[in-house]
């Protein structure tokens, strides 16, 4: 498994790697202690609620793919825009899965020189009450 990130733009990597491990330990590496998760548009959660709310996802065991759209960096601060999709048949063997969203998120560069998200907003601008589009659904 990769070292946690020594430039912004490779959090997203590093984050994807260690979701599709598995590792909920490893996952949570890549966020500062007081990070702020938004699972759900209009809902942030911080401390253990952040790892539950990851953990439900990883859960599924479906792999999750990140394409960063755009970062953009001043001193020790980062805003990342990233493009991600979690896409495939969860562990059951039955369900399939699909969401996807840009996601805006901040990352802070530790006193250990690594990045880690602060602020992971993956559905990004979407409102409360909004749901996020799925491809090939009318309406949406």
């Amino acid at each position: 498994m990769r070292n946690l990130a020594d430039r912004p733009e490779d959090v997203p990597a590093v984050f994807a790697e260690r979701f599709n491990s598995g590792d909920a330990a490893a996952l949570a590496q890549v966020y500062e202690e007081a990070a702020v998760l938004v699972p759900q548009p209009g809902a942030a959660v911080t401390g253990p609620e952040l790892h539950v709310a990851n953990g439900r996802l990883q859960g599924l065991g479906v792999p999750i793919s990140v394409r960063p759209r755009h970062v953009y960096r001043s001193g020790g601060l980062a805003l990342l825009i990233v493009d991600w999709v979690i896409d495939g048949v969860g562990r059951d063997g039955e369900e399939a899965v699909h969401v996807e969203g840009t996601a805006t998120d901040v990352a802070r560069r530790g006193p250990d020189g690594r990045w880690r998200y602060v602020i992971d907003n993956p559905f990004g601008t979407l409102t409360p009450g909004e749901e996020p589009s799925r491809p090939g659904v009318p309406g949406s």
